[in-house]
């Protein structure tokens, strides 16, 4: 039996440390209903058109699409993305030899609603 919680204890400590690393912030009291995630812009600066900001999201080891997903649940028009650290392989050492690999050391998007 003492086995059985140790290997159980093992599990959860080992799902916990592959928990993706987020932080998510929202503004304003107003609470808008989801929408499809394709019914999401994806942008990667701030449009020329007014907008709110309604929440800031940041991530490791998501995508842009991912963001976007977030921003549907709450509602927004369009999420503007940001990819700090750049996109690399774990392996990859050198920034002039990176594969074309998808994992970013840091991901963030503010999703907005159009004035």
């Amino acid at each position: 039996m003492r086995y059985f919680f140790s290997g159980v204890l093992a599990a959860v400590l080992l799902f916990a440390g592959c928990a993706t690393d987020v932080a998510n912030r929202y503004y304003g009291t107003v609470k808008y209903p989801p929408k499809e995630p394709k019914d999401v812009e994806l942008l990667w600066r701030s449009p020329s058109r007014e907008f709110d900001v309604i929440a800031d999201f940041q991530s490791r080891g998501e995508s842009p699409n991912d963001m976007r997903k977030h921003a549907a649940k709450i509602g927004a028009d369009a999420v503007i993305v940001a990819i700090l650290g750049g996109s690399y392989d774990l392996g990859d050492e050198w920034a002039g030899r990176d594969s074309k690999a998808k994992t970013y050391t840091r991901i963030t998007g503010t999703a907005i609603k159009y004035k």
